[in-house]
């Protein structure tokens, strides 16, 4: 089954997201072995773009809390940002509230 968005064929997820944020992936993301003459080049076309089309940033930020949301707890438990429940023989404890 062949997915479409509008006229465009979509095969990858990468697609997905290039058509979600009307640019190429590589704008955003470094490049394995980009000189810092090229780093600069290509952030400073991003930063064109995000002056042209302030909206922007809010669907790459809309696109990247979609794409991390079902993973968010253990990804802010691995970074301390949130405690680890604590374990009683193997289970999480759960305290009871007074109504």
């Amino acid at each position: 089954m062949k997915s479409f968005i509008g006229h465009h064929q979509v095969a990858t997820d990468t697609d997905y997201l290039e058509l979600a944020l009307g640019t190429p992936l590589e704008l955003w993301l470094d490049e394995e072995g980009e000189s810092a003459e090229e780093r600069a080049a290509r952030l400073d076309a991003a930063r064109d773009i995000l002056a042209d089309e302030p909206e922007l940033l809010d669907r790459v930020t809309r696109i990247a809390a979609a794409a991390i949301e079902p993973h968010a707890p253990t990804l802010l438990h691995s970074i301390g940002i949130l405690p680890r429940p604590a374990r009683v023989k193997g289970r999480t404890a759960v305290k009871a509230v007074a109504a």
